[in-house]
């Protein structure tokens, strides 16, 4: 699939099939998050996968817009590891660079599972308390954001987008 159909094609999908997603899926598109840039090539990005089904419901739970992880057959926890975080830029690394990094990795994985026939959604509204706690996070890795992951039952139609002479400017705002 070429990428320009990826970046159109790929829909937040809040409605699954229960079928399992195999685990070499799985590893393909966390690894595709795995080669997202990052900071001073910090990589501080760790995912924890989670498809036991209480835990999903207990995050569907927690969040305040992501029911559909009780139906998804894979929630991905995606991740800071805020030591490797901080390593470079200190502070900065761990407050504005880190979470720039999680959702470039997040966007490369919703991607690539989009190529591989699956579904997904991300949410980052969430007790983060509680997700460490489920998932026994040690205190230097921080949730950034639950990535619903599964078969779609569901094709949703793209969102109304804004025509790009909107959004594009060019040398300086306004420029055309």
């Amino acid at each position: 699939m070429d990428v320009f159909e990826a970046i159109r094609g790929r829909r937040s999908v809040r409605k699954y099939d229960s079928k399992p997603v195999d685990r070499e899926l799985i590893e393909k598109v966390v690894d595709a998050g795995r080669w997202a840039p990052s900071s001073g090539n910090t990589q501080p990005v760790e995912v924890v996968v989670v498809t036991d089904p209480e835990k999903r419901h207990v995050m569907a739970e927690i969040s305040g817009y992501a029911a559909y992880l009780k139906d998804a057959p894979v929630a991905l926890v995606v991740c800071v590891n805020l030591d490797r975080a901080g390593s470079r830029y200190g502070e900065l690394g761990v407050k504005y660079f880190a979470p720039l990094d999680a959702a470039v990795a997040v966007q490369n994985m919703m991607l690539a599972a989009y190529a591989l026939g699956l579904g997904t959604c991300w949410d980052s509204v969430f007790d983060k308390n509680r997700v460490r706690e489920m998932l026994n996070l040690p205190r230097n890795i921080d949730p950034f954001a639950i990535i619903a992951l599964g078969y779609p039952l569901e094709a949703p139609k793209p969102p109304r987008r804004k025509p790009l002479e909107e959004m594009l400017h060019w040398e300086e705002y306004g420029g055309r």
